[in-house]
């Protein structure tokens, strides 16, 4: 059975023989089944971003192998796997053109990858698929599909870019904390719809949070990270019954040191 993602014994080190020398990632292994829905948490530095670039394509990887859907990804250029994923990032500024319409920034992502013609213009057909889509977020904006995207607010405009992100059912959704600069009340409300769009697509995802309830909260597994590797890998019940407690304790007695990360133990 191919699994929807396989990390082969991956690393990568960044200003290698420098005083910089930095080792991100270090014999990195992860399989994913289709419709895993994965939470990554770690300390600062422990390699949870650094994962995600890696699979996206950010820049190659030193050793390693990493493989979607059945597919060797390791040596394409970060535009050749765009069609394989969809990604949301921490700032709600990154996944959106601010100058543009909701309609136009939608139509970017619904034809990603497709053939180029010299129409632009949104059809018809499309515009009422998007509204039908912005339905679904409940937060009016079906109405507001000529408004420029740089006068929504944080939280429509991740709500927005997380219906982008999966609009082509990618075969991997990539959440890199992309909460994180929300106030808790959109934030709740993103996560919300964040695990609709999944389960109503199918869609397998890695969501990094450097919040340990929500990491707890969501998908159906939930993996630590240290120094650039999986420390801990727990799903099913088991995740389920887990308390913060529960990921504190484990982080010491896995990596024989404090939990370094005030905000994550804070929020």
């Amino acid at each position: 059975m191919a699994y929807a993602l396989e990390i082969k014994d991956v690393y990568k080190t960044f200003n290698a023989g420098t005083i910089n020398e930095k080792a991100a990632l270090n014999g990195l292994n992860l399989n994913l089944n289709d419709g895993d829905f994965v939470t990554i948490i770690g300390g600062n530095g422990a390699g949870k971003s650094t994962a995600l670039n890696a699979i996206a394509g950010v820049w190659p990887i030193d050793k390693g192998s990493i493989i979607i859907d059945g597919s060797d990804i390791t040596a394409l250029p970060e535009h050749v796997r765009a069609k394989f994923l969809g990604r949301v990032f921490q700032d709600p500024m990154t996944g959106t053109a601010a100058t543009m319409s909701i309609e136009e920034n939608m139509a970017i992502a619904a034809r990603r990858g497709k053939r180029r013609t010299l129409k632009w213009g949104v059809t018809k057909s499309e515009r009422e698929k998007f509204k039908k889509l912005l339905q679904t977020l409940d937060l009016g904006l079906e109405d507001r599909l000529s408004a420029k995207v740089g006068l929504l607010s944080g939280g429509q405009r991740q709500a927005v870019t997380l219906l982008m992100a999966s609009i082509q059912k990618p075969s991997l959704l990539l959440l890199d904390e992309h909460t994180a600069a929300l106030d808790p009340k959109t934030a709740a409300k993103v996560l919300e719809l964040s695990d609709k769009i999944i389960e109503e697509n199918h869609l397998t995802a890695m969501m990094v949070t450097h919040n340990m309830k929500d990491a707890i909260a969501h998908g159906n597994r939930l993996i630590m990270m240290h120094e650039g590797r999986i420390i801990y890998d727990v799903s099913g019940e088991e995740k389920r019954g887990l308390k913060v407690s529960d990921l504190l304790a484990k982080f010491e007695e896995v990596s024989g040191g404090e939990f370094a990360n005030d905000r994550m133990i804070l929020t």
